[in-house]
């Protein structure tokens, strides 16, 4: 083994040691021939530093992975409650760690199922949920103090985690065992989703009385998760992906502080979401270089004295786009590769993609494959067992220092424009957005770049021979007798008293999300709040570019 540098002596002596007696170590690490493996090898060249410490290029934690594998999460959610229940109950049975729920498009943009307008979407993409009682359904029989769960959901984020909150009040949960995320990134929703409801401004309220009444009262929920998955998906490259990303968390951070929020109280709680592509080593340096560059943010920026508010801490998706339906299982080893480029870039959380996805919801077989694409990357490759095992490497670190360099000018030309927002009305983001996924879609059509199944290497009968799981239809009717149902027999006066005192409070300058607690624990709808809040609101056109 080579010789110890006095810094990551010290280190193992001190932070590490410490660390590894709140986190035990998960095993005995040595080689294959039987040599114990130290927790990191010093670097080669220029210094990255050492793990747990400021600015975390090499983790967030002393002992990263030895002492805690990430969290392991396999985005779920389709039909009604209960079969979605009944899909979160299978992969915990099978090691999944933390739950993730994928809500339908009516959900996600303010409508009940009942409403004629998302008939055809309901249930599709994600689980319909439109009251209370679907989210008790959709967590019956999980424990929601075990368990911490992520919900990709962002115009009605605050109406979610009510209703998650309300769930764990029936359960007997206190507020301090409350663990989770809640996306609640509404501004990549007008980059490159598009499940805005609210113009920018009023939105920005709802995302910032989110993030304050967490402050306050869930220590262990991370109200917003600042995502640049989405807009990587769109067609950013991974320094646009960076930008764009912190650009957002800046306008996030400025409206806490304007809130009156101190940095060091809140920052602590924010999230981030990134893609994993199969570019594997320029990837590996992105993780790292991004938290370089958020710890540059906090401590230049908001001048954030707590190591906990420089601390970036990210879920990894592997990316859909990457996915193709033709042999459509060579989405494993796509797959495969991107899981392991957020593992060996630190991530505290991953999703494996499942490999039919390119044709359908995954089946019960092909996500199963996908978690276990986790399991033997943390239980049989050796890369856990090692933190930062490619730092050092002379084209980690050279990739890092230059991604880490073109993002800040990057937030430094979105400052320009004056800020996320901004950039966002004027649409300078979307077309960079357009113009770099024009790039490589003209880049795949030429050959250019090789896409193996489709543009090169194809075979006779690659037609895909694989099951899809199909949505039942009866789920649009069943949802709409249940909330008849809800309606007929909920207390009339003390849900329009609950609506009342939301638009009121929408009208004024108060916390909103204590208002929307209250209307869905007196049985209004998921739809009836978002109705009330338009009347005070509006609703969001793009401008035509």
């Amino acid at each position: 083994m080579p010789k110890k540098s006095k810094g990551r002596a010290e280190w193992e002596r001190t932070k590490y040691a410490e660390a590894t007696e709140r986190i035990p170590e998960r095993g005995k690490f040595e080689t294959t021939y039987g040599v114990p493996l130290p927790p990191i090898f010093d670097a080669d060249g220029a210094d990255p530093g050492l793990p747990g410490g400021p600015p975390y290029t090499r983790g967030v934690q002393p002992t990263m992975y030895r002492g805690r594998l990430w969290t392991m999460r396999q985005y779920a959610g389709f039909g009604t409650a209960e079969e979605s229940n009944a899909r979160y109950r299978y992969l915990l049975e099978h090691g999944q760690t933390g739950l993730s729920v994928a809500f339908d498009l009516p959900t996600q943009m303010g409508y009940d199922a009942d409403d004629p307008r998302v008939a055809g979407e309901v249930g599709k993409v994600g689980v319909s949920i439109s009251s209370l009682d679907d989210f008790a359904r959709l967590f019956e029989g999980i424990p929601i103090g075990e368990v911490t769960t992520s919900m990709t959901i962002n115009a009605t984020a605050a109406i979610l985690l009510a209703m998650y909150v309300a769930i764990a009040k029936r359960q007997g949960v206190g507020a301090d065992r409350v663990g989770g995320t809640t996306q609640n990134d509404i501004l990549k929703e007008y980059i490159a989703r598009g499940t805005y409801i609210f113009p920018p401004r009023p939105s920005m309220r709802l995302a910032t009385d989110l993030i304050a009444y967490c402050a306050e009262r869930h220590a262990r929920w991370n109200p917003i998760s600042i995502s640049g998955y989405h807009i990587r998906e769109a067609g950013a490259d991974a320094v646009q992906e960076l930008a764009f990303t912190f650009a957002d968390a800046i306008a996030y951070v400025d409206a806490a502080v304007e809130h009156g929020l101190a940095v060091d109280r809140f920052a602590p709680q924010l999230s981030f979401f990134f893609a994993a592509h199969s570019t594997l080593l320029e990837e590996v340096a992105k993780f790292r270089a991004a938290r370089r560059v958020w710890a540059h943010i906090m401590r230049e920026r908001y001048h954030a004295k707590a190591p906990a508010s420089l601390a970036l801490r990210f879920h990894t998706q592997t990316m859909g786009s990457t996915l193709t339906a033709q042999q459509p299982q060579n989405n494993i080893v796509r797959t495969a590769i991107e899981a392991l480029a957020a593992v060996l870039g630190g991530t505290q959380s991953l999703h494996t993609n499942a490999y039919d996805e390119a044709l359908g919801l995954p089946t019960e077989e092909s996500v199963r494959i996908a978690l276990r694409t986790q399991q033997i990357i943390a239980e049989e490759s050796g890369v856990a067992e090692t933190i930062d095992p490619l730092g050092g490497a002379h084209a980690i670190e050279a990739l890092t220092a230059d991604i880490e360099r073109r993002t800040l000018a990057e937030i430094a030309t979105i400052d320009r424009e004056g800020g996320a927002l901004a950039g966002i009305e004027r649409g300078y983001q979307q077309r960079a957005i357009e113009d770099s996924a024009y790039k490589q879609q003209r880049s795949i059509e030429s050959k250019e770049k090789v896409i193996v199944g489709v543009n090169a290497y194809r075979a006779e009968g690659d037609e895909p021979q694989v099951p899809i799981t199909r949505v039942d239809q009866t789920v649009v009717e069943r949802q709409r007798e249940r909330l008849a149902e809800l309606r007929r027999r909920r207390d009339a006066g003390h849900a329009s008293k609950a609506r009342e005192d939301l638009v009121s409070g929408a009208r004024g300058t108060a916390n909103l999300v204590p208002l929307i607690l209250a209307a869905v624990e007196a049985d209004v709808t998921l739809g009836e709040i978002c109705a009330d809040l338009r009347t005070v609101f509006g609703t969001y056109v793009p401008p035509r570019r």
